[in-house]
Parts: structure tokens; sequence; C-alpha cells
């Protein structure tokens, strides 16, 4: 499985950006999907994701009000939109597929990930 993913860059606190993870693997649908983000000197932290199961979208207590994970099985494709942004924000972002049923929240069990996007929010 190959993940890749774009739609970062330098922005605007207050602004929203849409992040986009394509997936080249047959049997996308049956994974489970997450993003995570790493900010300068610090641990990579899990944002949400869709889970493999029922594909029940769940988040971090941090990510519930401005995130937004969703996807487009028939592109291979997850979002994940940030509402908002804030300069705390700033960070490489991850997406990661695991082959659990369910969501798990350490980066240690998720199987694949992309190399990351960049985003940097200016105050």
């Amino acid at each position: 499985v190959q993940l890749v993913e774009s739609g970062g860059g330098l922005v605007q606190a207050g602004e929203s950006l849409r992040l986009s993870c394509t997936a080249t693997a047959r049997g996308f649908s049956m994974y489970a999907k997450a993003w995570f983000r790493q900010a300068p000197g610090k641990e990579r932290e899990f944002i949400g994701g869709i889970s493999r199961g029922d594909s029940s979208t769940d988040y971090a207590d941090f990510g519930r009000t401005r995130f937004t994970i969703s996807r487009d099985n028939g592109k291979n494709i997850v979002y994940l939109d940030i509402n908002v942004l804030r300069p705390e924000d700033t960070a490489v972002y991850y997406c990661a597929v695991t082959s659990h049923y369910d969501l798990p929240t350490s980066e240690r069990l998720y199987d694949y990930w992309g190399p990351g996007t960049q985003v940097t929010v200016s105050s």
C-alpha cells in the first residue's frame, strides 16, 4: 500500500485547509484509516480516523471540534478538513492505514504511512 498526502502549505491563522491522502492499493476500504500529526519537537499524535468495521469516524479530544475526516472509496482518498487553523496546528500531517478492525490511536499499530505533508500556520 502506498499513501501520498497532499494539500499542505503555508496558511494564515483562521483559514481552513483540506488535506488529501491518496492510496494506491486494492482493497483500500478494508483498512482502518487515520490521520496523525507531528509538531516540531513533539511526538506524533493521533488526530482521528475511520474504522474498518463500521466505517465510523472517531477523533482525539482535541480533534473533535475543528477537524473532520471523510473518504471517497471510489477514488481511494481520505480527507482531513481543518477549520479555523491556529499556529499550534503547525506540523507535518501523516495518513496511515491499519488492518486492525477498530481504530487504534497508537502509531505502532499502523502498517503503512505516507511521507507526510507540511502545514505551517502563520499568526
